[in-house]
């Protein structure tokens, strides 16, 4: 831990941010977000302008930040200045970036089923965990910070803890997910966590997970592009493809908007295909009737 002491404006912002229950990697983000505009500034940010808050702006532009990394130094520092300085008025000055959304990329059921058996071991571990995001649609942090005593095979429910948005909810446990976690449990005998890290009162960590998904992914000739997020966005298609309503995938991944899962929609191909277009229903003369034959 740094022995370097904490300035009081620092200080000030992480009771702010506490106070209104931020998670640890919400606020690590912010802070760092305050000291990069900062460094910019080369003085106390109290003194910091509208047209300070512009230049900083500008400045990310002109050395190629992308606009999620924009979007999230607005977000902050409209954080900072409205509530730890009490300037909301300079905060206006941060523009918000639109920029286009890429579809996400998914993998055929055949795909994920080479991926999850190319799993490294030794032992189901990752097997399992590589399972339970594909199977039950969960993000990498929400399966690594799982616990035994989250399984309920009475009610075929996985409980998720604090998920993103700070948000508790409930996700599916499949007959063969639940017989494949009970085989994993025989093997770690975990009272605590369902995938025990080293030491083994911690959890796995999320960059532990991953880089056993790449791992998998390059055992089953897959592209490195493939991550634990790719198996819920491939959930939530696979879902779609099979007809299940938008409205129960959303609460299954605990989409805030309806809007968010939707546009699963436009990766669902299975779906698409079977959507009949309405050039189809009309009666237009055959182009292949005065054609003479061959």
């Amino acid at each position: 831990m740094s022995d370097k002491p904490i300035s009081p404006l620092r200080r000030r912002m992480l009771e702010d941010m506490a106070v209104r229950k931020f998670g640890e990697k919400t606020q690590h983000d912010y802070i760092r977000h305050v000291e990069s505009f900062v460094k910019y500034l080369g003085r106390s940010p109290e003194t910091a302008t509208a047209e300070d808050l512009r230049g900083y702006q500008v400045y990310l532009t002109e050395n190629g930040a992308q606009p999620p990394k924009m979007n999230s130094s607005r977000v902050a520092l409209r954080f900072f200045f409205s509530v730890t300085l009490g300037r909301a008025n300079l905060s206006q000055q941060l523009a918000r970036i639109d920029y286009p959304r890429k579809l996400p990329r998914v993998l055929t059921p055949d795909d994920v089923g080479r991926l999850i058996e190319a799993a490294p071991g030794p032992g189901l571990k990752y097997k399992a965990a590589l399972s339970v995001a594909y199977g039950a649609g969960l993000r990498a942090a929400e399966v690594t910070m799982l616990k035994v005593s989250d399984i309920d095979s009475k009610r075929m429910l996985i409980r998720v803890e604090q998920g993103k948005g700070r948000k508790d909810r409930h996700a599916m446990l499949s007959p063969q997910l639940l017989k494949l976690l009970r085989t994993w449990w025989q093997q770690s005998r975990s009272k605590g966590w369902l995938f025990p890290g080293r030491p083994a009162f911690m959890p796995i960590t999320t960059r532990q997970f991953n880089r056993a998904c790449h791992a998998a992914a390059e055992d089953a000739g897959l592209g490195r592009w493939v991550s634990p997020h790719t198996l819920r966005h491939s959930f939530a298609t696979h879902l779609l493809e099979q007809h299940t309503d938008v409205r129960v995938i959303q609460v299954l991944l605990g989409h805030a908007k309806l809007d968010t899962t939707a546009r699963y929609t436009q990766v669902a191909t299975t779906l698409l295909r079977t959507v009949t277009s309405p050039l189809d229903l009309l009666t237009l003369t055959d182009p292949d009737a005065d054609r003479p034959p061959t």
